[in-house]
């Protein structure tokens, strides 16, 4: 390597500072192109260049932005099938591990999903982590650009917090294929706390994710109508506790997700006393059974 560093004419940390900037740049373009597909659906025949003034991608300006588009097939309508940018830098990728998989608890899958929120001509994005066994929000983040320090690493670190004192090991982490969830620092935390990243490679593969986007948005934000940032963040705090605390779920037997959750503690903690009683009494049973063949 000191050997190609030699030729290209850069230093070591020089060359992985510019490679890291490289990364940084696609996983933004990875994210932005999900975003773009959400504008669209919404506003089907929202020019480019209009997409750019409410988008106002901070690494990217007017020209590149139009540039992008029209390389990504967006300068005419959107088709179904999207095309999917060439991954040559390597980036990470991930399996979809969720498949036909069956929960029985908390703290086993979470799927997060990154969308955006119009407001006076501005996009805000939103981040969310929803624990899909109970469908409650332990994480979300508002931000004004799409940098993983904004997004998915506060939303992150809040879904740790409100899962404090629990065993996370093992647990499988599942998102869409942006890049805020395979970039080096999100998954830094995602291994320390032993998590199982999964992927997947169309919107038809995170459907929860999806859905609660479209819920909290259309049910809860616009709605409540908020006039400015900081009333943005009252209101998306107010929705998050709303849906946790007291929306009705008919996957969740018409309880709302704390609800369920604490129903499902309460009745994991009900079939392990009764498993313990089940054994006290065979362990009963047999050393009665022992002491009677003795005498």
């Amino acid at each position: 390597m000191n050997e190609i560093y030699r030729i290209i004419g850069m230093r070591k940390q020089n060359f992985h500072q510019v490679l890291d900037r490289m990364l940084m740049q696609q996983m933004e373009k990875e994210q932005m192109l999900i975003i773009i597909r959400q504008v669209r659906k919404d506003h089907p025949k929202m020019s480019c260049r209009d997409m750019y003034r409410l988008v106002r991608p901070q690494f990217m300006g007017r020209d590149r932005f139009e540039a992008f588009c029209f390389e990504e097939g967006f300068m005419v309508e959107l088709k179904k099938n999207f095309r999917r940018t060439t991954n040559s830098l390597g980036v990470t990728r991930f399996p979809n591990l969720i498949q036909d998989l069956e929960l029985t608890g908390v703290n086993q899958v979470w799927v997060s999903d990154i969308t955006y929120y119009e407001m006076n001509n501005r996009f805000y994005y939103l981040t969310f982590i929803m624990d899909l066994y109970s469908r409650n929000i332990i994480g979300y983040s508002e931000s004004v650009s799409l940098l993983t320090v904004d997004t998915t690493i506060p939303a992150l670190n809040m879904a740790i917090r409100a899962r404090k004192g629990h065993d996370l090991a093992g647990l499988i982490f599942h998102s869409d294929g942006g890049g805020q969830y395979y970039c080096k620092e999100f998954l830094k935390i995602t291994r320390l706390y032993i998590f199982r990243n999964s992927m997947c490679d169309s919107v038809f593969e995170n459907p929860h994710a999806e859905r609660l986007n479209r819920t909290i948005k259309n049910n809860y934000l616009y709605p409540y109508g908020p006039e400015n940032r900081i009333a943005l963040k009252v209101m998306l705090k107010k929705a998050v506790e709303m849906y946790d605390m007291q929306k009705p779920h008919g996957s969740l037997k018409g309880l709302s997700p704390v609800d369920f959750e604490k129903q499902s503690k309460l009745l994991t903690e009900n079939q392990l006393i009764n498993k313990r009683k089940k054994e006290t009494k065979k362990e009963n049973v047999t050393n009665n059974n022992f002491e009677s063949v003795n005498n």
